[in-house]
């Protein structure tokens, strides 16, 4: 299940407002309110009641599918490290991946403005085709429509995916057990301070890019070295989002060490800078991982044996107390309770 529903699995209060916001698409507590007050009533069944980064169907007797849907809306269209078409294929990719499923195909939708230069609209397609080459998928079927000059910022791509899970892997976010230990693949908050420095004008020493990457190749590693109860990638509402999702719907609390999650100096300087919290902010390149703790130090091992995952680190357990919160450990030792957020810190940045 793409992020639009997947990131808003947690029920929260009414609004008093009758028109939609752009907090709906957060992925914190308003678009959750969507869900539960929109989507659900309307479409709700057991395959979309799951609320996972994918959807997992079977036809027949045949294998298990894999099935996801998203839509790529950022701006600028072109940042350090990538673009909207680049960030459409890893995106969609990247849901499937965390399911367990090995990508096949692609379907992409071009929501086009006038005026747009032909040049950027053949970057971006170039892009696509060079990542989908990367991550070994083929666009099968698309679309392309155009608006009028002002309505579109340029381009907006809708990207659907289809992949098959291998026999013998279930993974859920309803999986998470007390004692289970939490893994990040790498450092945080790279993808949205990148887009954002564009939007600001920020220069740091040092090329900080987005960290946008397909992750299948990092999973199947994953996956044949030991037991994984789920993973999640944080997109938009960042890590904070996902762990709350996935504490929500295992009725588990998650404990975070602040210490021990992966930043980089930049990132968290631009943070400061701009007032904002890493955990909130979004990743493209970057998965969470909840594995039971005999198993949790050969899983590290295995995700930092892999180029994506060499800045991988244990971040914290899932605990029973708090179900359906996350809270986090200061380094003076303090603890503070991590929940999700009414609106966006960053809109537009996937």
């Amino acid at each position: 299940m793409s992020p639009d529903f997947a990131n808003a699995s947690c029920p929260t209060p009414r609004t008093d407002s009758d028109r939609v916001l752009l907090g709906h698409g957060s992925g914190g507590r308003l678009s959750a309110e969507l869900l539960k007050s929109v989507f659900l009533p309307s479409f709700g069944n057991d395959v979309l009641g799951a609320l996972e980064d994918q959807a997992t169907v079977r036809v027949g007797d045949g294998p298990r599918l894999a099935f996801t849907t998203d839509s790529f809306v950022v701006r600028p269209l072109f940042f350090p490290g990538g673009d909207i078409g680049k960030l459409a294929v890893h995106g969609t990719v990247n849901d499937l991946a965390v399911g367990g499923a090995r990508p096949l195909y692609l379907s992409a939708a071009f929501i086009l403005e006038e005026g747009l230069p032909l040049a950027d609209l053949h970057r971006v397609v170039e892009s696509m085709r060079a990542a989908c080459a990367e991550a070994g998928v083929s666009v099968a079927t698309g679309d392309t429509k155009v608006v009028d000059r002002g309505k579109c910022d340029g381009m907006f791509i809708t990207t659907t995916g289809l992949g098959v899970v291998p026999d013998g892997v279930s993974l859920s976010i309803r999986n998470a057990r007390p004692g289970d230990r939490v893994l990040v693949s790498g450092t945080i908050g790279d993808h949205g301070i990148a887009v954002m420095s564009v939007r600001e004008g920020l220069e740091f020493e040092t090329v900080l890019e987005s960290d946008t990457a397909p992750l299948h190749g990092l999973t199947e590693a994953m996956l044949g070295a030991c037991p994984i109860r789920c993973m999640r990638d944080p997109t938009r509402g960042g890590l904070a989002s996902a762990l709350n999702e996935l504490a929500a719907a295992s009725q588990v609390g998650v404990k975070l060490t602040e210490a021990a999650i992966p930043l980089r100096s930049e990132v968290r300087a631009a943070c400061e800078m701009l007032g904002l919290d890493p955990l909130y902010v979004a990743c493209e390149g970057r998965l969470i991982a909840v594995a039971p703790p005999a198993d949790a130090e050969r899983l590290l091992g295995a995700m930092r044996a892999h180029p994506l995952g060499r800045g991988a680190a244990i971040i914290g357990e899932i605990v029973a107390d708090h179900p359906g919160t996350v809270t986090l450990r200061t380094p003076i030792g303090g603890e503070r309770v991590v929940p999700l957020l009414a609106g966006a810190q960053l809109p537009r940045i996937c």
